[in-house]
């Protein structure tokens, strides 16, 4: 077997090394990917987002018959949020790579793309690399619905790499996002003369507190499976940079709420309907896919089982998979630890990088033995 770590580590430092935060165009990322893709056929989805930034999915294939492994990755990260050292930099010490994005995702990448290009011929295989992840799931949503290359070679199996650490993932919780909105008057404070839109929000947000603790009181919405058992519903709020001197003009709340597949969403997304109807809120949402969930027995999840020697597991976070199960079922699986991921501290060890890579490639060719029907 190769030694897979200087490749892997030099492409996933290279993808660290460029900022692809989401709110950013991810053109720079993705063309350093496809760079890494020769001898594949890519086909390219660029798109524009909801705040006209330019945006780019790829898709690539190799390999002889139909069928086979998709690897999938995104390659947008978080904020750069809490960092004190530079988020880009990439630095390597003690064997591990430090950055925004080595965990989450780009180290992933990087060791999709190696598995992929060091597969045989006789071994079809996928790459999805995505973006948006981290947001609104766009670049996975676009590459479902519209890749040529996936609808002419669909793959009979998905693996979406994440920091599991090389624990198979069988199923997790999806999203439904919810923005609301409340609209004051500008104006100096001391005046008299503006309308502060946190008031108006206030009644809402106390609602909305009183969900959240429905959620995690009321047993009737928990499911066993899961840890935590209950259902998340975290909140944030802005001001837009309104200083305390100003009546707020606009105070949005985004909150994301995320169910497992035993649990009826609809309940709660009736009740924050209600609320922003009461409270006159304005309120968008802004749904992900169902939850995927497969069973423990399921062929692909035997088969992450057999290649790690690890036993399947379900998670409370969400990933790309709620939107590419409607290609090809799915197992969550990859190198490094999700408590490092969105943190001012995220690494990754480059053994555990380079170790997934052979494992990758053992899984693609166990799922290339499934007959094409």
């Amino acid at each position: 077997m190769p030694d897979f770590g200087p490749q892997v580590t030099a492409l996933a430092q290279d993808l660290v090394r460029i900022d692809s935060r989401s709110a950013r165009s991810n053109l720079p990322v993705a063309e350093r990917v496809e760079a890494a893709l020769a001898g594949f056929a890519v086909e390219r989805l660029d798109y524009t987002d909801a705040a006209g930034v330019a945006k780019r999915a790829l898709v690539a294939r190799k390999g002889r018959g139909a069928g086979g492994l998709a690897l999938s990755g995104h390659m947008d990260t978080v904020p750069d949020t809490g960092w004190q050292d530079d988020p880009w930099s990439a630095r390597i010490e003690g064997g591990v790579l430090h950055g925004l994005g080595s965990a989450d995702m780009k180290g992933q990448v990087a060791a999709c793309i190696t598995a992929a290009r060091h597969l045989p011929e006789s071994v079809p295989v996928m790459l999805l690399i995505t973006t948006d992840e981290e947001t609104t799931k766009a670049g996975a949503k676009l590459v479902a619905a519209k890749s040529e290359l996936v609808r002419a070679h669909p793959p009979a199996a998905i693996l979406v790499a994440e920091p599991t650490g090389m624990v198979p993932v069988r199923g997790h919780r999806s999203a439904i996002g919810f923005v609301a909105v409340a609209r004051g008057v500008q104006a100096h404070s001391a005046s008299g003369r503006g309308r502060n839109a946190n008031w108006d929000m206030a009644p809402f947000l106390m609602e909305m507190r009183a969900i959240h603790d429905r959620l995690r009181g009321d047993p009737a919405l928990h499911d066993s499976g899961y840890d935590p058992v209950f259902s998340d519903f975290n909140l944030i709020i802005d001001n837009h940079g309104a200083p305390v001197n100003m009546t707020v003009p606009v105070a949005t709340v985004r909150i994301k709420f995320r169910y497992s597949a035993r649990i009826d969403p609809t309940p709660i997304r009736e009740a924050v309907r209600a609320a922003a109807t009461r409270c006159g809120i304005e309120l968008t949402e802004l749904p992900e896919g169902r939850p995927p969930e497969l069973p423990a027995d399921h062929p692909l999840i035997r088969m992450a089982v057999k290649v790690t020697g690890r036993a399947a597991v379900t998670v409370p976070y969400g990933t790309d998979a709620s939107e590419l199960q409607a290609i090809a079922p799915c197992v969550i699986l990859g190198p490094g630890d999700i408590a490092v991921a969105h943190t001012p501290v995220e690494r990754i060890a480059l053994a555990e990088l380079a170790g997934a890579v052979p494992v990758f490639m053992r899984l693609a060719e166990a799922v290339a033995t499934i007959p094409n029907e």
